[in-house]
């Protein structure tokens, strides 16, 4: 393994942390009602674990309002069991055919305890970069040791790592302070 790769590992590995983020955020709902708060939601389905949107047709026809349209209609208990218990905080109305969920307007408090939910997200993920910037420091450590790699090599692939780290940090608090302000919009 050489530097290079080492390299393009850390940073697959910190482009996988951020897409966790970020569809972690998108599981936290704002004022609007918008179908990625459940479309990856799973459910026991069959025996497989598959998630909403593999089994129904998610849209959301308002503002404050999400319509769940499964094809099979033996799934609509299993999709609004899986509702109930998530995090939601959304309790669905079944009509047989369909599950419509209405969002109310959230309060000041509550898009305040959301805000705060989306920083210790970043927070975790921030953590975790600096875990994989640490692992990537150590191997180039270890190949200078080795004699694979020169001093000059090690303090650039450091150096890089760093680079590649403040990049992804510094995404993740954009991504920080979109929602935010997003919560705060009434």
């Amino acid at each position: 393994m050489t530097a290079k790769d080492i390299l393009r590992e850390t940073e697959g590995k910190m482009k996988k942390t951020f897409e966790t983020v970020l569809r972690e955020f998108s599981e936290v709902r704002t004022g609007r009602a918008q179908p990625a708060l459940v479309e990856d939601m799973h459910i026991n389905y069959y025996e497989t674990s598959t998630p909403i949107k593999q089994l129904a047709a998610v849209s959301s026809p308002d503002p404050r309002q999400i319509l769940v349209q499964p094809w099979d209609i033996n799934a609509i208990k299993d999709i609004e069991a899986a509702i109930l218990s998530s995090k939601l905080g959304i309790t669905p109305t079944n009509d047989g055919k369909m599950i419509r969920l209405v969002f109310p307007p959230l309060s000041t408090e509550r898009r305040e305890e959301f805000i705060k939910v989306c920083k210790d997200m970043s927070e975790r993920g921030r953590v975790t970069l600096r875990s994989i910037r640490r692992d990537a420091n150590e191997k180039i450590k270890k190949m200078q040791s080795e004699g694979h790699v020169s001093e000059d090599d090690k303090f650039k692939g450091e150096e890089e790592v760093q680079k590649m780290t403040d990049r992804f940090i510094k995404e993740i608090d954009a991504l920080l302070d979109r929602k935010s302000k997003e919560l705060r919009e009434v």
